[in-house]
Order: C-alpha cells, then structure tokens, then sequence
C-alpha cells in the first residue's frame, strides 16, 4: 500500500496520508484473546526468528508483571508503559494463564 499512496501522492501533486487505516482494528472481547494479544505484541521478535534466551529488548517485556517467571531485569531506566484502564488487560487476561518468558505468539495463516 505504500507504494500505491507515494504513486497516488505523485501523480495529484500532493503529500501525506493516503488511506486512512492501514490496518485491520477490533476490540478484544475475551481474556483469551486480550492474552494472544500480548504475546503477539512483548513475544513477537521469536516468532520473526530472533532466537533469544530472554526478554526481547526491545519490546516492553521489561516492565510486564505478567511473566510466569519471577526476575528483574528492569535496570535503571524509566517505566516506558501505562497503566492498564481496563478490567481485561489489568486481570482479566491472567485467568487464561501468565505468559512464560519461552512462550511463542501463535501464527494465524
């Protein structure tokens, strides 16, 4: 799609957005699904390959509570998250199971 907006933008001599979503949005309804979500998002650097024996660095994993294991690895530097608004992400999602540091985001084909 990004080739397609920097065609459209060329061709109407113009910049910026093209399509107004770019993605696919719903709620999650269900703990389960909250759950799926947040492996998918602190765990996705192993289902891309990267093979790592911890928490990905570069997602906010440091700074989950909701780790099966117990460590801290949270170092010196600034809480980078909020916290949750909702009754699904704040416990909801825990009745399905905390996530374990190993745990891979399902694929979807």
């Amino acid at each position: 799609m990004v080739r397609m907006a920097r065609a459209l933008n060329a061709l109407w001599k113009r910049r910026g957005s093209v399509f107004f979503d770019r993605f696919h949005a719903r709620a999650l309804r269900t703990p389960r699904e909250v759950r799926a979500a947040l492996v998918y998002v602190i765990q996705n650097a192993r289902r891309d390959g990267v093979r790592a024996c911890a928490i990905d660095p570069f997602s906010s994993g440091a700074w989950f509570d909701g780790w099966k294991e117990r460590f801290s690895i949270r170092g010196v530097l600034p809480a980078i998250v909020v916290a949750a608004r909702t009754w699904l992400l704040r416990e909801g999602w825990r009745r399905q199971g905390l996530i374990r540091v190993a745990e891979f985001p399902a694929y979807k084909a």
